[in-house]
């Protein structure tokens, strides 16, 4: 369902667009989704709305079937890539599982901001994305996913997070529609003005 309504303070999340994962594979050209994101990112900036930057610097400690990872962090794995832009006012949250929330200042954050819609791009999406939407949802947040601006290793995970899970979290939108919004917002902010 397309966004028709912005909160009075929305942010803009952004999950694990990080060096270290910016080169692995996805289904759809990761580049294309950073450019995306940068886009959104300048507009919320530019708004004066929340913008945090999650990256994910190790794993939460339990046994799974799938293991432990096998190699060793090179040492920009955490860096934000570079096309995001990072600004100083833009807040960092560094996770060590798969969702922003847990572990972190990122619910404290948002609430001294005044935030209580959140709009949630990145990589990926079965895991980073969807982890961190189920808890902003069991939070209280109205979840906002902009799904032409994340991606996944997996065909089949991405469509099923977008398909069956978004939808029972929160609306889901794209990048062009929700820059529409941001814009046709501003111009009724300026007219409220005169």
């Amino acid at each position: 369902m397309p966004i028709a309504t912005l909160d009075t303070v929305p942010a803009l999340v952004v999950i694990d667009l990080q060096k270290g994962l910016a080169g692995l594979p996805a289904v759809h050209p990761v580049g294309e989704i950073v450019a995306r994101t940068a886009q959104l990112a300048r507009v919320f900036r530019q708004r004066d709305f929340p913008v945090v930057l999650v990256n994910v610097s190790g794993q939460a400690p339990g046994r799974t079937e799938a293991g432990v990872r096998k190699f060793s962090f090179p040492p920009d794995w955490t860096e934000f890539v570079p096309e995001l832009e990072q600004r100083p006012g833009d807040h960092i949250v560094t996770k060590q599982c798969w969702g922003a929330f847990h572990g972190t200042d990122l619910h404290d954050y948002l609430r001294r901001r005044a935030a209580t819609q959140i709009f949630l791009t990145g990589v990926a999406t079965s895991i980073g994305v969807e982890s961190t939407a189920r808890s902003a949802y069991d939070l209280g947040y109205n979840v906002a996913l902009i799904v032409d601006a994340m991606t996944d290793r997996d065909a089949g995970a991405h469509r099923h997070s977008v398909e069956k899970i978004f939808p029972r979290l929160g609306q889901t939108d794209t990048t062009d529609n929700l820059l529409k919004l941001l814009k046709d917002e501003s111009c009724n902010d300026s007219d409220a003005v005169i």
